[in-house]
C-alpha cells in the first residue's frame, strides 16, 4: 500500500512551500500531488515554480504529479489547464471533466476526488479515456467502494482520501473575501493569513466548517488510520494524506509505520491527537454522518 500526499489546498507563502516541500523529500511517502486546486487567484507560485519543486521532488525519488483546478472559471483558467496537460514529464491529476477530455488520449492521468465517480459506468468510462488511477469522492462510504473494486478496470489503480479537512464543496464566490466584507475580485489575498482555512463555530462553540477561499472544508480531521485494515482488505492502492500548516511529515511516518507493522494504529492515533489542528472523525467511510467518529475500542471519544 503507497502513501500520497495531496496538494496543498491553502495558501502558503512562497518561503513556506519551499520549506515544506523540502521537508517533504525526506519524508516517507510515495507520491506527491502539487498545484493549486482550489483558487486561480492565488498566484504565489506559477507554473514553473511548480516544476522546479517537482523536479527537486523527483530526484528525492518521489513519484510527482500536477494536480489541475476543480472550477474552471475564465479563459486563463483553461490556459494553465492546457499549460498543465501539455508538460511531458510529470502525470497531472484532472479535478474536472474539461481537464479529463484535455488528457485523453494524450497521456495516462489521475482521475482526481471531484469527478463525481460513484458507479462501475463511469469508472469504466474513466479507464477507457486513459485514467491510470482514480479518487475515491471523500463522502463514500466501505459499502459504496466495494462494488466498484469487484470491478474495476484491470491496472486501475485506487487512491483514497484518508487524512486531512474534508473538501466538501466549491462555489464561485469567495467565502473568505465574504468574511471581511470584501468583494471576490478585490480579496487582497487575506486567505494567506489562515494557514489551515478559517474555522467557523456553532453558538456553542464547537467546531463546524472551515472556509477556505472558494471552498468549503470539514472542521474535523478525516481520518482513517484506524481503518487501515478495513482499506486493506477492500483492495485500495494508496492512501492519500491532505496537507496541513504544521506537522505533515509526522503524520507521514505514523501512517507509514501502521503500514509496515511497526505500530498498532491505536497508538498511532493516540499518538497524531497533540498534532492534529481538531479531533479526528471517519464517519462517511462507515456510512455514517461524517462528523461521526467510530473509534476503535481504545479510542477516547469525541463529541
Amino acid at each position: 500500500m503507497k502513501l500520497s500526499l495531496g496538494p496543498i489546498l491553502y495558501y502558503w507563502t512562497q518561503e513556506k512551500l519551499q520549506e515544506f516541500y523540502v521537508e517533504i523529500a525526506a519524508a516517507p511517502v510515495d507520491i506527491v500531488y502539487l498545484g493549486e486546486t482550489v483558487c486561480s487567484r492565488r498566484h504565489i507560485m506559477r507554473l514553473p515554480d511548480w516544476l522546479e519543486i517537482a523536479k527537486m521532488l523527483a530526484a528525492a525519488g518521489k513519484t510527482v504529479v500536477l494536480s489541475t483546478l476543480t472550477l474552471i472559471e475564465s479563459e486563463s483558467d483553461l490556459k494553465s489547464l492546457r499549460k498543465i496537460a501539455e508538460n511531458s514529464d510529470f502525470m497531472v491529476e484532472a479535478n474536472d471533466m474539461g481537464a479529463v477530455h484535455r488528457l485523453a488520449g494524450r497521456m495516462p492521468f489521475i482521475a482526481g476526488p471531484y469527478l463525481n465517480i460513484y458507479n462501475q459506468q463511469t469508472l469504466q468510462l474513466i479507464a477507457s479515456l486513459g485514467a491510470k488511477r482514480w479518487v475515491m469522492p471523500v463522502e463514500m462510504s466501505l459499502e459504496g467502494l466495494q462494488p466498484l473494486q469487484q470491478s474495476r478496470p484491470a491496472g486501475l489503480e485506487t487512491e483514497v482520501f484518508s487524512y486531512g479537512r474534508l473538501p466538501l464543496a466549491f462555489s464561485s464566490r469567495c467565502f473568505t473575501a465574504r468574511f471581511h466584507n470584501l468583494p471576490k475580485d478585490d480579496c487582497r489575498f487575506l486567505c494567506i493569513d489562515d494557514p489551515d482555512g478559517k474555522t467557523m463555530r456553532t453558538r456553542e462553540g464547537k467546531p463546524f466548517l472551515v472556509i477556505n477561499g472558494t471552498q468549503t472544508q470539514s472542521a474535523l480531521m478525516y481520518n482513517l488510520l484506524g481503518d487501515l485494515d478495513t482499506l486493506r482488505n477492500a483492495g485500495v492502492d494508496v492512501l492519500r494524506i491532505s496537507p496541513q500548516a504544521e506537522h505533515s511529515a509526522e503524520i507521514i511516518r505514523q501512517f507509514r509505520d501502521c503500514i509496515e507493522q511497526r505500530t498498532s494504529p491505536e497508538i498511532a492515533m493516540q499518538q497524531m491527537e497533540s498534532v492534529m489542528p481538531e479531533a479526528a472523525c471517519n464517519g462517511y467511510w462507515h456510512g455514517r454522518p461524517g462528523m461521526e467518529q467510530m473509534f476503535l475500542a481504545s479510542a477516547v471519544q469525541h463529541e
